[in-house]
């Protein structure tokens, strides 16, 4: 949970570095809420099959897109890449495969030009 207020407090940081971990925890926890509101927009009878999702996940999915998609930045940053390499999501289904690689990929362990390795402020 405190990757996940970790993302929160960098609301819109879109400078420096992410840890995978810091990552995919904050993107787990994304899903776990975002199942948990759609369970409570079905019930309340909110929940639209035709776009795929109701009033509740819907406002949580605008709150969250600016640190997610910083988030995401930092994440490639730490990859030594830059944050416009999201974009390769628009080429359909290889570009997703691609960006999900580039974000599970190790980290690069040396300073770059987007900042120090953030594992070493940690030990």
């Amino acid at each position: 949970m405190n990757w996940y207020l970790e993302v929160l407090k960098k609301y819109a940081v879109f400078s420096g570095r992410a840890r995978r971990k810091e990552y995919w925890y904050f993107v787990l926890f994304n899903m776990l809420i975002g199942i948990g509101l759609m369970m409570i927009d079905i019930e309340m009878g909110t929940f639209s099959a035709i776009n795929g999702f109701g009033t509740f996940g819907g406002i949580y999915t605008l709150g969250i897109l600016i640190p997610a998609i910083a988030a995401t930045v930092r994440r490639l940053h730490d990859t030594n890449r830059s944050g416009w390499w999201q974009l390769i999501v628009l080429i359909p289904i290889i570009g997703g495969i691609v960006l999900i690689v580039f974000l599970a990929s190790n980290s690069n362990p040396e300073e770059n030009q987007y900042g120090p390795f953030p594992k070493e402020s940690l030990i």
